[in-house]
């Protein structure tokens, strides 16, 4: 009986530092002052992304999201469009599992489901205006939808 109490302890033990082992340290993200400011802004801002060659339309109404694309993002060029929809892909998968899953994520954030496709060239610009509000949405709602750390 007490050899089997020792490996049962044993295995708890195990297992308690196998559980935490596993976990990463949440890196806190940094934001400047200027980017505070815009996420504290009230007014409405819509930025519509639309591609004609394959006829998609993406509405975002975020208030300052347009703002800080254009004051604090990256310029366009500045990523590959492989970057980007490599990261897109990503994104929008987790995106899309935590709208599904409204018991453990505010609905408030994640309210509606995106539709991309791996196989579709949306372009560089639908691309580069979604990756980067993912990284607004990400900073300025402290959210992680990956395994990186959203910096501009």
């Amino acid at each position: 009986m007490k050899k089997y109490l020792y490996t049962l302890g044993f295995l708890f033990i195990s297992l308690f530092i196998a559980l935490n082992s596993c976990k990463t340290a949440k890196e806190p993200i940094t934001i400047a002052n200027n980017e505070k400011e815009i996420f504290n802004t009230q007014v409405n801002d819509t930025t519509v992304i639309v591609s004609d060659k394959t006829e998609y339309e993406i509405i975002i109404i975020e208030p300052g999201f347009n703002t800080w694309l254009l004051s604090i993002a990256r310029p366009e060029g500045f990523y590959s469009q492989s970057f980007l929809e490599t990261r897109n892909r990503i994104w929008v998968t987790e995106w899309n599992q935590r709208v599904l899953q409204p018991q453990r994520f505010n609905t408030n954030l994640y309210e509606l489901q995106i539709d991309y496709s791996p196989f579709i060239d949306y372009g560089y610009e639908v691309n580069y205006k979604l990756y980067n509000y993912f990284i607004y949405f990400q900073r300025r709602y402290n959210q992680r939808l990956g395994g990186f750390i959203p910096r501009i």
